[in-house]
C-alpha cells in the first residue's frame, strides 16, 4: 500500500469528504447530504471522546461507533478502529478500515475524531474498550508504523467476511488481525493471525441471515458475498462474522481489555 495514502492529512481528509469522496464501513452507503446539526452531533461527540480518552491515561484504546441500525441482530456497534497518540498532549488519531462504497474494495485510513464521527451517524454514541498496558506498548508503534499496520491488509472486502478465511477481510476483522500480529510476533500472516485468534477463544457472531436476504444481499451490493463461508454453515442460515460487539466481549473475556464504556 501507498504510505502516503496512509498519511493523508487531516485537512485533506476533510476536503475528500466535504466534496463528496465516499468511504464506508458499518453504516450504510446512501449518498446523504452533511446537515449543520449533523455536523454538531458529531463534533460534540468526538469533543466528549477526546475528554474521555485523555481521562483514561491509556495511549491505545478500541474505538467503535454507530453507523447503522443492527438491532435486527441483536448489535450495538457497528464499526472499531484504533484511537491512539504517541505522546501526552498530542491529538488522538484513529486508524481504521474503510469500504469504498459501492465497490468490493476497501484501504486503511489514518483520520481524526471529528472524521471518524462525521462519517454517517446512526446514532450519535461511542463505545471504548482500554487494553491492558502490556497489550498497548506493543501495538502503539505498529499503528505508528504504516508498512506494519498495511501487512494482514487484504483490499477484497466483504462486509460479511468469513472469520476463519483469507479471501477478503472487513473492516473490524483487519483490526482483529492486526492486533494479533502485534501480541505475537510469528503472526506475520493472516493465517497465522487467525490461529493466535483461535487459541485466544475469540468467538464471532453467528448472524441468522436467510437464503433470500443472502441472495439478495449478493445480487445488489458488491461489498457483501457469501462464498467464503463453509457451505454447511451458509445452507443452514449461520453467517459467523467478526462484529465490534464480539470483539468487546473477546477483549473482556481473555483479559486482553476491561468493559465498555460508552459515550454519548
Amino acid at each position: 500500500m501507498n504510505s502516503a495514502f496512509l498519511m493523508r492529512s487531516t485537512t485533506v481528509a476533510a476536503v475528500l469528504f466535504a466534496s463528496g469522496f465516499s468511504a464506508q464501513a458499518g453504516r450504510s452507503c446512501e449518498a446523504q447530504p452533511a446537515t449543520m446539526e449533523g455536523v454538531q452531533r458529531a463534533m460534540q461527540l468526538a469533543e466528549r471522546t477526546s475528554q474521555k480518552l485523555d481521562q483514561s491515561g491509556a495511549q491505545v484504546v478500541v474505538l467503535a461507533r454507530i453507523g447503522q441500525n443492527l438491532s435486527e441482530y441483536g448489535l450495538r456497534y457497528s464499526h472499531l478502529g484504533f484511537a491512539y497518540r504517541a505522546n501526552q498532549g498530542a491529538p488522538w488519531r484513529v486508524l481504521h478500515k474503510l469500504n469504498q462504497c459501492g465497490t468490493a474494495t476497501a484501504d486503511i485510513y489514518r483520520q481524526g475524531l471529528g472524521e471518524f464521527f462525521l462519517d454517517d451517524m446512526f446514532e450519535y454514541e461511542a463505545a471504548m474498550v482500554i487494553p491492558t498496558p502490556e497489550v498497548q506498548a506493543k501495538l502503539l508503534p505498529a499503528l505508528q508504523d504504516n508498512e506494519r499496520v498495511a501487512q494482514l491488509h487484504t483490499p477484497s472486502y466483504n462486509m460479511v467476511a468469513y472469520p476463519w478465511s483469507l479471501k477478503y477481510q472487513q473492516s473490524n476483522q483487519w483490526a482483529i488481525e492486526t492486533l494479533a500480529m502485534t501480541q505475537y510476533p510469528a503472526a506475520s500472516s493472516r493465517e497465522r493471525a487467525q490461529s493466535w485468534l483461535k487459541l485466544h477463544d475469540y468467538q464471532p457472531t453467528t448472524l441468522k441471515i436467510n437464503a433470500l436476504k443472502r441472495l439478495g444481499g449478493r445480487v445488489t451490493a458488491a461489498n457483501i458475498a457469501f462464498d467464503d463461508h463453509p457451505n454447511e454453515k451458509r445452507f443452514s442460515d449461520r453467517i459467523e462474522t467478526v462484529t465490534v460487539d464480539s470483539v468487546f466481549a473477546w477483549l473482556n473475556r481473555s483479559g486482553l481489555g476491561g468493559a465498555i464504556q460508552t459515550i454519548r
